[in-house]
Formats: C-alpha cells, sequence, structure tokens
C-alpha cells in the first residue's frame, strides 16, 4: 500500500482537518496516512502558536494507529529551535520526524518580507546553507520538501535550478545520505510540469550519491489536496530511480 507520509490536521496551527475526514479521504484512494504536524519552535503567525501537545496528540489520535495509520510530525529546523525539537521528538514515540526549512534567518520564506532587496541568489544560497547546518545536526528521518523556498519566491524563474546552485545542493543531499536520512517527494507543486523537471537532476544526484529512498507526501492540509499528483511521484521516483517507503517507529517500511 502507498502512504501519503505527509499531511496536517487540527493538530497544525494552519490546517482544521479533522483526522477522521482525513482517513475516510484516504481510504477511498487506497492510501495509508502519516499525520505529521507542525512543530516550528517560536513561530506565531496570526496569533496561532505552531506548536501543539504532544500527549493530547497521541492520546486523542491513539485508536487511529494501526497498519495504515501513523503518526509522526514535521519539525521546522533552525538553530533557535534546535534544543525545543530535540526534546519535542523525545517528548512521544513518533513514527516518523520530517524535518523542515521553513524560516531562514529567522524570517518567514512564505512571506514577501525575507526576499525584499535579495536577488535569488543570495535568497536561495542563505536557504540551502541553513539546510545543511541543521540537517548536520537534527533529528529527523527526511529531509521535507527541499524546494520549498520555489512556491512563494518572487523572481521570474522560481524554481530551484540545480546547474546555477548544484554545489549547494549537493551539499545537502551528501549530508542527507551519510547520515542515513532519505528524500522526499512532495506533491504539493507536482501540477507544475516545469517544477517537476528541474527536480529531476537534483534527485538523481541523490541517487547517485547513494540514496535508495524516498517518502512521498501531499502536505495536505485540506481533504481535497490528500494523494495530490501521487501518479507523477511514482513516476518521478521510478525516473530517478528511487523506492518509495514510509516510516514507523523511526524505520523505514517498505511499500506493498
Amino acid at each position: 500500500m502507498l502512504f501519503d507520509s505527509h499531511m496536517h490536521t487540527k493538530f497544525s496551527a494552519d490546517s482544521e482537518m479533522l483526522a477522521t475526514d482525513a482517513l475516510k479521504r484516504a481510504d477511498d484512494l487506497n492510501l495509508g496516512v502519516v499525520f505529521t504536524e507542525h512543530f516550528d519552535y517560536g513561530l506565531e503567525l496570526d496569533g496561532k502558536n505552531f506548536t501543539f501537545d504532544s500527549a493530547a496528540y497521541m492520546n486523542e489520535y491513539k485508536n487511529l494507529r494501526g497498519e495504515k495509520v501513523f503518526l509522526g510530525v514535521e519539525v521546522g529546523l533552525r538553530k533557535f529551535a534546535r534544543t525545543a525539537n530535540k526534546n519535542f521528538i523525545a517528548s512521544a514515540d513518533f513514527d516518523f520526524v520530517i524535518g523542515s526549512i521553513h524560516l531562514v534567518d529567522d524570517v518567514d520564506i512564505y512571506y514577501p518580507e525575507f526576499f525584499a532587496g535579495m536577488d535569488k541568489a543570495t535568497a536561495y544560497g542563505k536557504y540551502f546553507q541553513q539546510m545543511a547546518e541543521e540537517i548536520e545536526l537534527a533529528d529527523f528521518d527526511a529531509l521535507g520538501h527541499i524546494d520549498y523556498i520555489c512556491r512563494v519566491a518572487p523572481y521570474d524563474n522560481p524554481e530551484i535550478d540545480y546547474a546555477t546552485f548544484y554545489a549547494e545542493i549537493d551539499k545537502v543531499l551528501k549530508i542527507v545520505v551519510e547520515r542515513g536520512k532519505v528524500m522526499e517527494i512532495n506533491t504539493r507543486r507536482f501540477d507544475n510540469q516545469r517544477a517537476i523537471r528541474e527536480l529531476v537532476p537534483v534527485y538523481k544526484k541523490y541517487r547517485a550519491l547513494g540514496g535508495r529512498f524516498v517518502t512521498i507526501g501531499s502536505d495536505a492540509h485540506k481533504v481535497s489536496a490528500i494523494g495530490n499528483f501521487f501518479a507523477r511521484a511514482l513516476n518521478f521516483a521510478r525516473e530517478v530511480d528511487l523506492t518509495p517507503v514510509t516510516f514507523r517507529e523511526r524505520k523505514i517500511v517498505p511499500l506493498t
């Protein structure tokens, strides 16, 4: 069974999706589910705090947990949050931990203010530099959405542009492989064929460096996004010779 290994329910500050609704949709699509609620220590937006109570999360969802439902977390990686992330991950028996970059220099890159006065080379350079610094130290299982910055970057060509940033990206990929972590294929932007093409050399390099596995996640915050573009993601994984997996009890689970 294929798993959607990245989604957010009501325990994430930016989602109101109910777990029961998510599971019904996943069942309709014949997908397993890993809930990965946001833990971005110190981040507050519109009066919402991007943390959650791990005990409450585990207690409320414990009866949902099983062969097709795992419980995880997506932690925001930055220097300021290192100790808080470590302590939070240790606070519960998570099945899966995604490590992601959402803030650079402690500024949320989802908003235009981050890019003000910076050209693409500077902004993307900072992004990949922080990514490399944090994943070298962080506790995580999969690196989330390496192209997250492309979602909102204001440049004429917002794509990851491996030919330009290969040195920075290769540093990230080498750390992922050397530490025995895996890459995520995040399908949030898989409605964009150019975005998919731009990711091909990144994942091919990951494979060339010794990477073997990927998780696939929709990054759904609402029911309608669950499993989006998974056929494209599977084709992508085959093209770059990588095997989709998920995680249970922080260990790789092959998919059947």
